[in-house]
């Protein structure tokens, strides 16, 4: 299904527009685009909309290239949606603007993106869907890649599952504590692949993280960071404890980990891994803690719902947490860096906030049909997700993903119209 673009086309880090109702990324000149035939071998689907095959006579792969992708001139942004009640599951193209029918995934809990695959745990095992985008950030240039979206399958892990990736390999870690590594490159080509069970259980979710994994012991009451290496030999332990933790990150400045009395970072220097609490600076109670964190990748400013009417500010790099007063607020997000607040309140709209003064500086129409968790499964409210140049809110009862352009004072981008809820939503590609 192709829906109409009613704006300027979706803009990332390289600024290359385009042109409107195209179904290729603009060209870039021949020496950045370095593109390779999508292998036949191992992809479920064909990518119609994927950038030319490569046709250079030189054999080399870009740096970064992983095989069956085609190297694209923009950042190749993708949104994994589905419904649990019914199954539906689609891949909406935000270059395109086309939607990708996936396999349904029936009674999906939550779902989980990691800027290329997405993770639906059900009664059945946690389904993986290959998105066909990702980014390769090299620090001094990156790039973009598309390839074939396919179902990658199922591994084992049911409701309560969470999961977490780096560009090496993704944990998977149960209710019950118990962790098992996949190697990335299985899932790269299409299958699961066979993981290896880490010894020992540990509390909350098992992060990768400098080529180890950041855990925290089994402890009930007083759960203290460890350092695994990928075979789940402990390697480093900086000694910190982390009370009733709750919500994790990884940011450029090391993994966040939210605690009882603010956050812990920790980080690797010199082969040196360390902790260092990061205080709320007053007694929190419970109800009003963070406990699940949301920013845009890359980003050090982190945000998490302070309770029913506020919301949690990190900024990581400067240790601080602000607490901004924003009234019933259903999610919120942030491009970091200077950016506004952005508040998806009960009211349905969409609220901009100074996060330094707590005053609000813009707002949209109604984004929501209906009040915030009208038509929403039970497994997923809205969201607001963030990239580089837009927010995307997903309106379930309407059955709708609203593009907003935050740097543009909130404007409605673009509106997406769909067949099915998008109860649950993640951005790839990034």
């Amino acid at each position: 299904m192709t829906h109409p673009y009613t704006d300027t086309p979706h803009r990332h880090r390289m600024e290359n527009p385009l042109p409107a109702r195209r179904n290729v990324p603009a060209r870039a000149p021949a020496a950045l685009v370095l593109t390779a035939l999508l292998a036949a071998t191992g992809c479920a689907g064909r990518d119609d909309d994927a950038p030319a095959p490569r046709t250079e006579s030189s054999s080399a792969a870009p740096h970064g290239y992983v095989e069956g992708a085609q190297e694209a001139a923009e950042q190749q942004s993708r949104l994994l949606l589905a419904d649990p009640a019914t199954g539906d599951t689609r891949v909406l193209d935000l270059i395109t603007g086309k939607t990708h029918e996936v396999a349904p995934v029936a009674g999906a809990t939550a779902l989980t993106g990691d800027g290329r695959f997405g993770f639906l745990p059900t009664a059945d095992g946690t389904r993986v869907i290959d998105t066909g985008a990702w980014t390769v950030d090299h620090g001094d240039h990156v790039h973009y890649y598309r390839a074939a979206i396919r179902d990658v399958g199922r591994i084992p892990g049911g409701p309560g599952t969470q999961v977490r990736s780096d560009t090496a390999v993704t944990a998977v870690t149960d209710p019950a504590g118990r962790v098992r590594v996949h190697d990335r490159t299985g899932m790269e080509r299409g299958g699961p692949g066979t993981p290896r069970t880490l010894p020992g259980t540990y509390t909350g979710a098992v992060v990768p993280y400098g080529e180890h994994l950041v855990a925290l012991s089994a402890a009930a009451d007083r759960p203290r960071v460890v350092v695994l290496d990928r075979e789940g030999r402990r390697v480093a332990a900086p000694g910190a404890v982390c009370a009733s933790p709750r919500g994790d990150a990884v940011t450029r400045r090391g993994v966040v980990i939210g605690c009882a009395d603010g956050a812990l970072l920790v980080r690797e220097s010199g082969g040196r891994f360390t902790a260092e609490r990061i205080p709320y600076g007053e007694d929190v109670p419970a109800a009003e803690r963070a406990t699940a964190f949301r920013h845009r990748a890359g980003s050090d400013t982190l945000t998490a719902l302070a309770g029913a009417r506020a919301v949690w500010v990190l900024d990581v790099t400067d240790r601080t947490w602000t607490r901004v007063a924003t009234g019933p607020v259903v999610a919120a997000n942030t491009a970091g860096e200077g950016s506004s607040l952005m508040v998806l309140a009960a009211d349905g709209a969409l609220h901009g906030y100074d996060i330094a003064t707590g005053e609000r500086t813009a707002r949209t129409g109604p984004l929501l049909t209906g009040p915030p968790d009208a038509g929403a499964d039970r497994a997923g409210t809205p969201l607001v997700e963030v990239d580089r140049s837009r927010a995307y809110v997903n309106d379930p009862a309407g059955k709708r993903v609203f593009e907003i352009d935050y740097n543009d004072g909130l404007r409605i981008a673009r509106t997406f119209a769909l067949d099915m809820t998008p109860a649950l939503m993640a951005e790839t590609g990034r």
